[in-house]
């Protein structure tokens, strides 16, 4: 494991020393307050200064993108994924492409559809396959979450060491 701040290696081994169900419950508490953060701070990122409708403006690439539809924004969340398992999970379906840019050069595919299901029983027909074309796509990363998490972790990393730090006072009281 790489160290990524000064005093890690102290906060690691404060952390193993942590094993009672009380503060294992503690620090899942102060990581999801983490993440919160970071989710708040992400959709703020998007929604600050845009103007939704007719007079939408998209941003820069490199900048946050701003809010028109409200989809991204509020599709960002802090997730619980176990005891000391938290994330900022982001739903909206373009979210990975505006984060990281994208680009697909044109080309096409074939898909074959099975018939659907009507109220009546199936419908056996299948459609296929069926040609599928499209054109180029390219677009510029407009990240919201690195510079989320970025502009929070020193904050986020001084309430989490002093949650352990406090954790660790009261198993020694």
């Amino acid at each position: 494991m790489s160290r990524v701040w000064s005093g890690q290696a102290s906060l690691e081994k404060r952390l193993k020393g942590i094993t009672s169900a009380r503060g294992q419950k503690m620090l899942g508490a102060v990581l999801f307050e983490a993440v919160e953060d970071i989710a708040t701070y992400a959709g703020k990122s998007i929604t600050t200064g845009s103007v939704s409708g007719k007079n939408h403006v998209a941003s820069k690439p490199g900048e946050p993108p701003n809010s028109d539809t409200h989809v991204l924004d509020r599709s960002i969340g802090a997730h619980h994924l176990g005891p000391l398992e938290k994330a900022v999970i982001v739903t909206a379906p373009y979210a990975s492409a505006l984060e990281g840019g994208s680009q697909r050069e044109a080309g096409t595919t074939s898909r074959s559809f099975a018939g659907k299901t009507t109220p009546y029983g199936p419908n056996r027909a299948k459609q296929g396959p069926v040609k599928i074309e499209y054109g180029d796509s390219k677009t510029e990363a407009r990240p919201f979450l690195r510079p989320a998490r970025d502009a929070r972790k020193k904050a986020v990393r001084k309430r989490f060491a002093e949650q352990v730090e406090r954790i660790v006072q009261g198993a020694a009281d």
